[in-house]
C-alpha cells in the first residue's frame, strides 16, 4: 500500500499509519501501552525506556498502580516527543488481554491528550505484542475509539499510528480506510 492509502483527514484531524519506530516520532506525545504497575520491561515500553531513558519509568512508577482505562503522562526524556502517555492495556507485565482493553487504553490515552492540550500523538499497536490481540482487531478497535474521540471534538490535529511490522501496518491502513472513509 502506498502512503496516500494510509492517511485520512477526518473532521480536520489527520490520521495516518506509518511503518517505523515510535521512539523516533516528532510528536507532542507518544503512547506507551503500559501495565498497571508501570514496569517498562519489554515491547514498546522497553523501547521507550531504552531510547528515552530510565527516568521515564522512574516517573511513571510514582503513579502505580494505574488501572486499565486510565492514563498518566510523564516527561519523554531523550525522545523527540514532549510527553509519554502511559495507558495500561494490562494489569501485570506480559498478560494476555482482550480487545476491550485496547479500546479502554486508547480512549484513556486520547482523554489524557486532551488534558495536556496537545496537537499531535503517536500510538503503537495497542495490545498487539505480549497482549496477544490480533493486529486487525486492535487496529479496528483503536480506529473506532479515535473516530468517536474526533466526533466529540478534539484539540488534536494529527494522530500517527506507528507499526513496527508489515501486518500491523496493513491492519492500520485497512482500518483507516474502513472506519474513517479514506
Amino acid at each position: 500500500m502506498s502512503a496516500s492509502e494510509c492517511r485520512a483527514v477526518f473532521r480536520g484531524v489527520e490520521v495516518e499509519a506509518v511503518l517505523g519506530d515510535i521512539t523516533r516520532m516528532s510528536v507532542d506525545a507518544v503512547v506507551n501501552p503500559a501495565n498497571s504497575l508501570m514496569i517498562m520491561g519489554g515491547g514498546v515500553a522497553g523501547a521507550i525506556k531504552r531510547a528515552g531513558g530510565a527516568e521515564i519509568e522512574e516517573e511513571a512508577r510514582r503513579y502505580a498502580p494505574v488501572p486499565v482505562g486510565k492514563a498518566v503522562a510523564t516527561s519523554a526524556g531523550r525522545l523527540p516527543a514532549r510527553y509519554v502517555i502511559h495507558a495500561p492495556t494490562m494489569e501485570r507485565p506480559a498478560m494476555r488481554i482482550g480487545v476491550e482493553n485496547v479500546r479502554l487504553a486508547t480512549r484513556a490515552a486520547l482523554e489524557k491528550a486532551e488534558e495536556l492540550s496537545i496537537e499531535s500523538i503517536a500510538f503503537p499497536g495497542m495490545g498487539t505484542g505480549v497482549g496477544g490481540v490480533p493486529p486487525e482487531e486492535a487496529a479496528r478497535a483503536m480506529l473506532e475509539e479515535i473516530r468517536r474521540h474526533i466526533e466529540r471534538g478534539t484539540k488534536l490535529k494529527k494522530i500517527v499510528l506507528v507499526a513496527i511490522e508489515d501486518r500491523l501496518y496493513r491492519a492500520f491502513c485497512s482500518a483507516i480506510h474502513e472506519i474513517l472513509g479514506a
